[in-house]
């Protein structure tokens, strides 16, 4: 989604509120993920006192495994994100969004945004137990012959 921001630099007050859905087909140059929902995209761009911040939410599902025991759930996500948007900016630019022109392409953005706040490592749950490394057991469901006894 591009939004045009010619109107939102030069007016102090202006602001535009989005909300629309990234489909899960668009992301399919994404590798390693699967998404079992749209990514919700919710927000609004406005100027305040002649900078002009962009503030939204985004949120959707994915079926991932866990990266001990392997098993498939379907986790829903949730996340705010915030930046300031500039026409322009000299030098090297890591804290805002630079306009292409006018304009910023906003699908762009929730992506990286998102794909920033993913967690490194997908758990069932926080004391997931895993896998036994002989037999491929699932020791959430039960111990096996070769599990460690501590003495």
């Amino acid at each position: 989604m591009i939004i045009n921001l010619k109107q939102l630099f030069s007016i102090t007050g202006e602001s535009k509120e989005f909300d629309y859905s990234i489909e899960a087909s668009e992301l399919s140059d994404i590798k390693g993920f699967n998404f079992s929902s749209p990514i919700s995209v919710k927000g609004k761009i406005y100027n305040k006192a002649g900078v002009v911040y962009l503030k939204y939410n985004l949120s959707f599902s994915m079926v991932a495994e866990c990266d001990r025991c392997l098993k498939e759930m379907d986790i829903p996500y949730s996340f705010d994100c915030d930046h300031i948007v500039v026409p322009s900016v000299s030098g090297d630019n890591d804290e805002y969004i630079v306009a292409d022109g006018e304009n910023i392409e906003l699908n762009e953005i929730a992506v990286t945004d998102m794909l920033l706040q993913l967690p490194t490592k997908i758990l069932c749950s926080d004391d997931c137990k895993g896998l036994c490394m002989v037999c491929g057991a699932d020791l959430n469901e039960g111990s096996c012959e070769h599990q460690i006894t501590e003495s």
